[in-house]
């Protein structure tokens, strides 16, 4: 079982690139974020006609998630429940037996701004719902763009900001691990300086100059099923890119 997330960072723009994407490698399962698009916009038709169905929750402009499933879904979720918010971030649903979130975490802009308070409130309350969805589903993936580099090494020795690497941050990331939650990306050997997000300026992509803040994280009972985890370069090198690339997530089922 192949399970993928990707900020596409505008599905309008980057629609030939995501159904190009699976046709070449066939996921059960690809998470899509920042869609920018309101549902009535979404391109079910065509990620119909590639074989796939697709559950959503847009908005205009900004955030939007997505799950595609070469299966149909169950149990579908958009947003977190009790928790108010006008933004469209989260959607859950279960794809082949497994439970599989996908979130476009808010990004907090600064440290101490409004937008970082309402992140960790966001974190807080996300972190609630997941320890109640192990409880039903101890098959579960939460996956997306976490906008969290997690340790030092996921973020390039000249990041010279203090979002997505600040000690609030990552020690909602560690309660969320904290839950049983396993990163499947860090079971594996992987590269130096492994990065899914390269800003469009500053040729950060040429450079290398990255941070891993898109991640796949995994409950106990997959953790032994988990094959291989890799940062999918390719998409990025296309003429008119995300400026995320996809995590790809294969499971021995």
């Amino acid at each position: 079982m192949k399970i993928a997330t990707w900020n596409v960072n505008s599905l309008k723009i980057r629609l030939p690139h995501v159904l190009d994407w699976l046709a070449a490698h066939r996921p059960d399962a690809l998470c899509l974020q920042e869609l920018k698009m309101e549902d009535k916009a979404f391109p079910l038709a065509e990620i119909e006609a590639a074989g796939y169905h697709a559950v959503f929750s847009g908005q205009k402009t900004y955030n939007g998630v997505a799950i595609i499933s070469s299966t149909p879904t169950e149990d579908v979720v958009r947003g977190i429940p009790g928790f108010e918010d006008e933004q469209k971030r989260i959607i859950a649903a279960t794809v082949g037996g497994v439970r599989v979130i996908c979130g476009y975490f808010p990004n907090g802009q600064a440290v101490g701004s409004d937008k970082f308070e309402y992140k960790l409130r966001w974190l807080e309350a996300l972190t609630a719902w997941v320890q109640a969805e192990l409880v039903r589903f101890p098959e579960l993936v939460l996956t997306g763009d976490f906008n969290i580099a997690p340790e030092d090494r996921d973020a390039h020795p000249d990041w010279e900001h203090e979002i997505h690497v600040s000690v609030p941050e990552r020690e909602a990331f560690r309660t969320l691990t904290g839950l049983g939650l396993v990163d499947a990306f860090r079971l594996f050997e992987q590269p130096e300086r492994s990065f899914s997000w390269w800003d469009y300026r500053m040729m950060a992509f040429r450079r290398n100059m990255g941070l891993r803040i898109d991640h796949v994280l995994v409950s106990p009972s997959l953790q032994t099923q988990c094959r291989s985890c890799v940062v999918d370069k390719a998409p990025r090198r296309l003429e008119r890119p995300s400026d995320h690339a996809p995590v790809v997530l294969e499971l021995s089922r």
